[in-house]
């Protein structure tokens, strides 16, 4: 009988299998044709404007048509190899700035495993919303915020009443305060936001692990070290391994806004200077090779960390 049984079974299988490759090729049809706008939207906001790299090799001018300007070759890579001093005072700000959000990428993950402990689901709702809120506040209003705050406002009147400061201090001159005060507000921006995606994580949790963990006598405290942690864990090495990969793009609104002569040494991150070369001193050939120069490295990190993943991990974020 368990031989019929068996034989049975193969060609119940065999019946069924046209059938449902072709449902499979419907389905997958389908899911590509849904996709299709979307991939086109990337192509044509990211690989077409590739073509921009030709202005590295040619000596632009506004109002000259691309086909009269001359073709210069590498000469504004040289120029590049020669300005060291210039480009590396620019990347020491973006990489400070990078490795300061990296060492306070776990602060999501936290607030995140933090907040899902609390049993009143009003107040879960009520916090989650009140930090996310900031993430949709323009750079602009962060900075009339800050600027009506540290310039004889209520920072300085509570420090001075606590004892702390002796006289008012304006923390947007202050050259040694910039890189943790930009990104304290960073992580004030974004901290709701980020935290998303570890609620999600959180909520893919099976159930039946806490109320195992229950039935065994695991406290609170247990359950989030043996059970939520190493649940949420793959996501956050994801989230961390793109952040690495990303570490040159640390954005430009935060440091066009905060941006003045007192602090201009220490803000001036690779996205900033890039936008001064080419829309301020209209210099977009050397614009464009600077780009390149962090698109390249970008690129080389990307794939570094991905084959670090790979090895260490067994598999890969691309």
């Amino acid at each position: 009988m368990g031989k019929r049984e068996k034989e049975e079974t193969k060609r119940v299988r065999m019946k069924q299998s046209p059938g449902t490759t072709n449902i499979f090729k419907k389905d997958g049809m389908r899911l590509l044709l849904l996709a299709l706008p979307f991939v086109m939207i990337v192509i044509a906001f990211f690989y077409v404007p590739l073509f921009g790299w030709l202005y590295a090799f040619i000596d632009y001018k506004p109002g000259i048509p691309l086909s009269q300007s001359p073709f210069v070759g590498l000469k504004y890579f040289h120029i590049l190899a020669e300005d060291w001093s210039t480009l590396a005072r620019v990347l020491r700000n973006t990489l400070v700035m990078s490795f300061l959000g990296i060492l306070c990428a776990p602060l999501p993950a936290v607030f995140a495993i933090l907040l899902t402990e609390i049993p009143s689901a009003r107040i879960r709702k009520l916090v989650q919303t009140t930090t996310t809120i900031p993430n949709f506040v323009s750079w602009i209003i962060v900075y009339s915020l800050a600027f009506n705050i540290s310039t004889g406002g209520v920072f300085n009147q509570v420090a001075m009443k606590l004892g702390i400061l002796s006289e008012p201090s304006n923390i947007l001159a202050n050259e040694d305060a910039v890189w943790y005060f930009q990104t304290a507000l960073g992580i004030w921006k974004s901290l709701g936001w980020n935290a998303i995606i570890y609620f999600a994580a959180i909520a893919g949790i099976d159930g039946e692990l806490f109320d195992a963990a229950s039935v065994d006598g695991a406290g609170r405290f247990q359950k989030i070290l043996h059970i939520t942690i190493p649940g949420i864990s793959s996501t956050f090495i994801v989230l961390l391994l793109l952040s690495a990969s990303n570490i040159l793009s640390v954005g430009l609104d935060q440091y066009l806004v905060f941006h003045n002569s007192m602090v201009a040494d220490k803000i001036e991150v690779i996205d900033y200077y890039v936008y001064r070369l080419g829309l301020i001193t209209n210099d977009y050939s050397y614009a464009t090779t600077v780009g390149i120069l962090k698109t390249i490295v970008s690129v080389t990190l990307l794939f570094s960390i991905n084959g670090l993943s790979k090895k260490i991990r067994g598999f890969g974020i691309v």
